[in-house]
C-alpha cells in the first residue's frame, strides 16, 4: 500500500486531505512523491516560520537533540527558562506556561481568567465573552470559547460558561456584564479561520477600555497571529492594547508542537502549585527550535516581513477575479469570483499551495519567503482567479 491507501486505511478520516504527498523541501519550495516543485503559501497553516528545513532551525533542534530530548517539568531545563525569559522581555509580559497547541495554550487562558475571578471578584464571577466568527481551538471547552455555532453542533453538551458578541457591539458586552458574572473577555485581532478579518482598531481600544472600567480580564489569542505573523512580534501590538494574557502557538517553534500562554504582571502569580501542569509542555527540544525562531524576528526582519505583506497585497489587490483582500502582514484573505476551492485546485495544479478561510482563499508564506517566489505565487494565483 502507498501512503494515500495507508492513510486511508488506519488514520482517522477528519481531513478533507488534497491528493497530494510532500515528501521533501527547503525554504518555501516542496515536492510531492513525483518530484513536482510547488511553491508553499501555507507554510503549514503558519506554522513553518522560516520554511522547510531551515538550515539554524534544524541546527538548534539537532544540537538539543544531542543534549537530551526530554525531562519532565519536575526538573529544570536551559531552553525553556531561556525561551520563556526572551517571550516576556520581548512583551513585557511576566510569567509563561509552556503546552503543546494553541488549543492548549487557550485552556491555560480560561483557567487564569476563571481562578482570578474567583479571586479578585466572586466565586460566582467565571463567564469568559468571545467574539462571534472567533475560532479559539477544538477541544470541548475551546470549541465552546469559539463563537461559530456550527461548530458546537456535534458535540454537546459543551463547556458552560461562554458568551458571544458580534465584534463591535459594547452594548452587547455591556448587557452581559449586568450580572457581574463576566470574568474576562478573549479576542483575535485578526480572525483567521473566520474569513482572515481583522478587528476594528476603534473597537479594539474602546473594549479595552471597558475592560479596564470593569474590572474584566483582556485576553488575547494570538495563535495563528503571532510570532511574526503579521509585521510585529504579536498582532495586538498594531492596535496598541496591554493584554492581561496572549496565548500563543503554530509559528511559534517553526514546526514542532509548542503552545504558550503569556501572563502579565496582574495574573502572573495566579496559578500555583498543583493549579496546572504539562507533560510535553516547555519540552528542550520545541524550545530550543522555538528560540531559534524567536532570535531571529528582530525589528529589521519585521519590518522585511511588512514589505512582502504590502507588495503581495498590491500584486493581488484590484486584479481581474479577486473581489478583496484582507488581512494583516502575510496573512491574507482573498474573495475571489470562482469558489475558493477551485481556485486552491487551479493553484495547485500549476504549482502553488494555498489554503481556505471559509469562502476565502488564504494566504500564510514562511516570513523569509524570497520575494521572487512571492511574486511567482502571485502571478499564478492572479492567473488562475482571472476569468
Amino acid at each position: 500500500m502507498n501512503t494515500m491507501e495507508l492513510d486511508q486505511a488506519y488514520v482517522a478520516h477528519t481531513y478533507k486531505r488534497f491528493p497530494l504527498e510532500i515528501v521533501s523541501g527547503s525554504g518555501s519550495l516542496v515536492k510531492d512523491a513525483a518530484g513536482k516543485e510547488y511553491i508553499d503559501m501555507g507554510s503549514g497553516i503558519a506554522v513553518t516560520s522560516f520554511g522547510i528545513a531551515d538550515e539554524a532551525w534544524v541546527g538548534a533542534v539537532e544540537e538539543q537533540l544531542h543534549r537530551v530530548q526530554h525531562m519532565s517539568n519536575l526538573y529544570y531545563t536551559a531552553p525553556c527558562a531561556r525561551l520563556a525569559e526572551a517571550l516576556c522581555r520581548r512583551t513585557g509580559m511576566s510569567r509563561v506556561f509552556f503546552s503543546n497547541s494553541g488549543a492548549e495554550a487557550n485552556e491555560c487562558a480560561v483557567k487564569i481568567a476563571r481562578k482570578w475571578a474567583a479571586e479578585n471578584k466572586s466565586p460566582d464571577c467565571s463567564v469568559i465573552v468571545t467574539l462571534r466568527n472567533s475560532f479559539h481551538g477544538r477541544t470541548l471547552t475551546t470549541l465552546a470559547a469559539t463563537g461559530q455555532d456550527h461548530f458546537h453542533q456535534l458535540f454537546q453538551p459543551l463547556t458552560p460558561g461562554f458568551a458571544h458578541i458580534a465584534p463591535g457591539d459594547l452594548d452587547a458586552l455591556e448587557s452581559l456584564c449586568e450580572g457581574d458574572k463576566v470574568a474576562a473577555v478573549l479576542i483575535e485581532c485578526v480572525q483567521g479561520e473566520g474569513g482572515v478579518v481583522p478587528l476594528d482598531p476603534a473597537f479594539a481600544q474602546k473594549l479595552e477600555a471597558f475592560c479596564r472600567s470593569r474590572n474584566l480580564l483582556l485576553m488575547v489569542d494570538e495563535v495563528q497571529t503571532g510570532n511574526g505573523r503579521t509585521g510585529k512580534l504579536y498582532a495586538y501590538m498594531h492596535y496598541g492594547l496591554h493584554p492581561d494574557v496572549v496565548s500563543t502557538a503554530k509559528g511559534l517553534a517553526g514546526g514542532l508542537p509548542m503552545g504558550a500562554t503569556l501572563m502579565s504582571d496582574r495574573v502572573k502569580d495566579v496559578l500555583s502549585y498543583g493549579d496546572h501542569g504539562s507533560t510535553f509542555g516547555g519540552n528542550p527540544v520545541c524550545a530550543a527550535g522555538a528560540l531559534s525562531v524567536l532570535d531571529r524576528l528582530t525589528e529589521d526582519f519585521l519590518q522585511q516581513v511588512s514589505e512582502k505583506a504590502a507588495l503581495l497585497r498590491s500584486l493581488l489587490e484590484g486584479a481581474p477575479g479577486i473581489q478583496s483582500v484582507t488581512g494583516l502582514g502575510l496573512m491574507l484573505g482573498l474573495k475571489t469570483d470562482r469558489p475558493a476551492p477551485e481556485v486552491i485546485a487551479g493553484c495547485m495544479e500549476r504549482g502553488v499551495l494555498c489554503l481556505s478561510a471559509k469562502d476565502k482563499v488564504r494566504l500564510l508564506p514562511a516570513l523569509n519567503i524570497p520575494e521572487e517566489l512571492l511574486r511567482r505565487a502571485a502571478e499564478v494565483i492572479r492567473s488562475v482567479c482571472k476569468p
